[in-house]
């Protein structure tokens, strides 16, 4: 029974925090970072203050969250390194996860509130890039440089490389959205536009024995 209870109160406690997070979001969104006081993000949430400052003290700390949490969604099993030795079916893997996470309109929301913020709150911005942005790339720049060592890849330059792939993929999938409130590509779009990320990956990176996809492939 003390089982079940605690798992209940730990369901709970997160439900909480998902619907502070989610009204943090909207509101910082509708009235800037600084207009919104914690206060106010309890109420449009439905927690008391006390819960909501058991869990989030400073509104800095419940951005962090906010941030931290918005690209580690996929930190599940999805989330395992690629297995090494194939670097197209890596990068078809990579791509796709990192499509999903920037595709969601909470990640163009996550964004706008920090480009909007950054004048008056750089934290924000070094928050975003230190919590979400830098973990998630250098583990893209820790699988090429993996399988460069391993024989699998010639990619003398992990940091250009992972840079190339994760910009053309975001480069379709999210900034226009930054500018668009309409732009929702099809599924089938997205899986193209990821695949010719990877094949621009293999014309370049492919190790010289095993050389990437001929034109039209």
């Amino acid at each position: 029974m003390a089982a079940e209870l605690s798992a209940h109160h730990r369901r709970l406690a997160q439900k909480k925090r998902e619907a502070i997070t989610t009204a943090a979001t909207e509101l910082f969104l509708d009235r800037g970072y600084d207009g919104t006081s914690l206060a106010r993000i309890a109420e449009a949430a439905g927690v008391s203050k006390s819960t909501l400052f058991k869990q989030f003290p400073t509104k800095a700390a419940l951005f962090e969250a906010i941030v931290t949490e918005s690209w580690q969604r996929d930190a599940g099993d999805g989330a395992a390194r690629p297995r090494p030795g194939d670097l197209r079916a890596g990068l078809t893997a990579i791509g796709r996860r990192y499509a999903d996470l920037v595709g969601r309109p909470g990640m163009a929301a996550l964004f706008r509130i920090v480009i909007a913020e950054l004048p008056r709150f750089p934290e924000l911005g070094r928050m975003q890039f230190q919590l979400g942005k830098l973990p998630y790339f250098t583990s893209v720049q820790d699988y090429l440089e993996s399988e460069h060592e391993a024989g699998n890849a010639e990619v003398p330059d992990a940091v250009s490389a992972a840079n190339q792939f994760l910009g053309m993929i975001a480069n379709y999938v999210l900034w226009p959205r930054m500018l668009l409130t309409d732009w929702n590509p099809a599924a089938s779009d997205i899986d193209d536009a990821v695949a010719e990320a990877v094949r621009t990956m293999l014309a370049r990176y492919a190790p010289s024995d095993r050389p990437g996809p001929k034109p039209g492939s």
